[in-house]
């Protein structure tokens, strides 16, 4: 079968689109090595590398945007080949191919522009963000002039396939199934070939970024960084040397209480505990967008979470602890792995994310009994198979069981019987609080120690929750949704009053994230400052932990009232140790914060650096210049968790 036999089957449009779009790929990029020729070297080698392996990504990219027009035409009757029907399909179906084709060129080499790069994670940002992106594009660019090139842009190339006769050619056609079949079926395998084995990190394998971008291809690229949910940091931020980083990381992690049990590119080390080890059985709360100013304890006058106060009042409570991020996913990866924040999503969504050295380990080589409840279906984030993967049981909706669900050590369904309130995002805190009851009596009653992460959903949009619990309506807006939350919380912990097993079990309270992060800075600190109770410790009694610290410090500094000797691969400290420096990290998918003591350091792509004076009782960051230890502190913690992660050097 040769080419030109090809163009002369019912496939011609199809396969003058593929060559049209090969040719315009070539093209640019092309264009885009041309205009990276004062920024690098190239040789030939390099060029031929840079031209082969791109032609190979764009095949990928052209079976993905043909196979469903390879599949129309492979069942299509031949009758109906002239049809109105095929008439229709073959136009709109070219002209859909070719308006997806060009708007990808043209935002390939804006993005270009901006970041000297293929589409990456602060591409799949945008589409997370498309109101804010919408209207930085309208004032940034002449939107209707941009829509309107690429729509005559597009008819013109369908105007030109037209003039070369490839739709009389398809109207014309008579090909039988045989060839039909091995066609469309060569397509539907390329396309399954690339979506399964190929990605692009087999475009970087070289020691030139700007070669392996260019082997890339744009559409490509925006799918793999979905896939992989991550940014590259060694890429796209400021980098030290690795010896230096890990030097910088590894003393900045010492405490007069651990030793390193390795001097290679590693943070695992010892912690030695002090004073009586003792085994309490231990419940998280991780609340849904709790921020630290719903609570009349930080000065809110709404009295919104008379509970939540009353146990501040008598408990341990963290008053300056601050979230990693802004969402649940990056909560979670903070509270379990005890990590900065690295660019993109939280590793809880990321691929080869299991058999990490999570909290769960240290429980679980204390003979703890390990659970992840959750009040939604866990499917959602990929929560389950991250958390199941890494060795807890589960216990959430279960109302969809998903292909990869054989990663569940033990799952627990909560039945319809057990629901009295459910909503879009999952059930009623009480009716979740109830589940925990019930599996934590089972895990009473084998006689073993538990641990339990229970992630809450009721503060969250749409604000519904029972009726008739608290004074405010459902569905009327967040405050009753907090208010419902804070009361569910004090209906948990009346129940776990009357179990024999509560007299040795502590409660944590934290918030996974605040309930809004907009400010009027780019990364707002005043947004990530979130509560933190931990109840029923021995002797317990109101104390006020008032040091600025992380998410991250939270199970270190925990183990350390355990008096528990473990082995740590946490970037978190123990907050009352007396050598223990006040830092947070914390950031979005692209910029990353480090604030010590009032130096403020934030890392953003295209290896930016920029420092603040943050002054905490104004909420403002005073540009200033700075370098040295901070901005390499700051530097050296995100490099290396990247590195750690990527490289493995976070499993077990």
């Amino acid at each position: 079968m040769n080419s030109l036999f090809l163009f002369k089957t019912r496939y011609s449009v199809l396969f003058s689109f593929v060559a049209v779009f090969i040719a315009a790929s070539f093209l640019i990029r092309l264009g885009l090595v041309t205009a990276t020729l004062g920024k690098t070297d190239f040789s030939f080698l390099s060029l031929a590398r840079i031209f082969l392996q791109g032609l190979c990504y764009d095949l990928g990219v052209s079976a993905f945007l043909t196979l469903f027009y390879s599949l129309y035409l492979f069942i299509l009757p031949q009758r109906f080949i002239k049809s109105w029907l095929n008439i229709f399909m073959s136009y709109t179906g070219l002209l859909f191919m070719v308006i997806i084709a060009v708007f990808s060129f043209f935002a390939e080499l804006t993005f270009w522009q901006e970041f000297d790069s293929r589409f990456n994670f602060i591409a799949v940002d945008y589409l997370v963000y498309t109101y804010e992106v919408i209207h930085n594009i309208n004032e940034s660019y002449p939107l209707p002039l941009l829509i309107g090139g690429v729509l005559l842009m597009s008819i013109f190339v369908l105007w030109l396939l037209i003039k070369m006769g490839v739709f009389q050619a398809l109207f014309q056609s008579d090909t039988s199934i045989k060839i039909r079949g091995m066609i469309s079926g060569t397509i539907v395998l390329l396309a399954l070939f690339f979506g399964l084995f190929v990605n692009n990190s087999w475009a970087e394998q070289g020691e030139n970024r700007y070669h392996d971008e260019l082997s890339k291809a744009g559409i490509y690229s925006i799918f793999s960084a979905f896939k992989n949910n991550e940014l590259n940091y060694n890429h796209f931020y400021q980098q030290l040397s690795e010896p230096e980083a890990y030097r910088l990381i590894r003393s900045q992690l010492k405490e007069k209480n651990s030793s390193y049990l390795s001097n290679s590119r590693s943070i695992k080390r010892n912690i030695t505990g002090t004073g009586t080890s003792y085994k309490p059985n231990v419940i998280m709360i991780t609340v849904e967008s709790l921020s630290a100013d719903f609570m009349s304890h930080f000065g809110n006058k709404e009295n919104l979470t008379p509970v939540l106060d009353s146990l501040a009042s008598s408990n341990l409570l963290f008053t300056n602890m601050y979230a990693t991020g802004t969402r649940t996913v990056r909560g979670m990866e903070a509270l379990s792995l005890g990590i900065p924040p690295t660019p993109g999503s939280s590793i809880v969504r990321r691929p080869d994310n299991g058999s990490l050295t999570t909290i769960g380990n240290i429980f679980e080589k204390a003979g703890y009994d390990r659970t992840f409840y959750y009040g939604g279906d866990g499917y959602f984030d990929n929560m389950n198979q991250y958390f199941g993967s890494n060795g807890y049981n589960i216990t959430d909706r279960g109302r969809r069981v998903m292909a990869g669900d054989h990663y569940l050590t033990k799952r627990t369904i909560i039945t319809d019987p057990e629901v009295h309130f459910e909503n879009a995002w999952g059930i009623s805190d009480e009716d979740l609080y109830s589940a925990v009851i019930r599996g934590s009596d089972e895990q009473f009653k084998n006689g073993k120690p538990f641990y339990s992460f229970v992630m809450t959903t009721s503060n969250h949009r749409p604000f519904t929750y029972p009726k008739g619990k608290i004074n405010i309506p459902s569905g009327t807006g967040r405050s009753g949704a907090l208010r419902y939350t804070d009361y569910a919380i004090g209906q948990f912990i009346r129940q776990m009053n009357t179990k024999a097993w509560f007299k040795n079990t502590v409660i944590i309270i934290v918030a996974d994230h605040c309930a809004s992060s907009a400010g009027k800075n780019e990364i707002d600190i005043s947004k990530y400052h979130i509560p933190c109770l931990v109840l029923n410790l021995p002797g317990s009694r109101k104390v006020e932990v008032s040091k600025v610290c992380s998410q991250i410090d939270l199970y270190p500094t925990l183990f350390n009232l355990f008096g528990w000797t473990y082995e740590s691969n946490f970037y978190g400290k123990n907050v009352l140790a007396p050598d223990y420096v006040p830092r947070i990290l914390l950031g979005t998918y692209q910029k990353l914060a480090y604030l010590k003591k009032d130096s403020l350091v934030i890392l953003g792509p295209q290896k930016k650096v920029n420092t603040f004076i943050y002054h905490k009782k104004q909420n403002e960051q005073v540009p200033r210049l700075f370098s040295g230890g901070v901005v390499k502190e700051a530097i050296a913690n995100y490099q290396t968790a990247y590195d750690l992660f990527k490289n493995g050097g976070l499993h077990q």
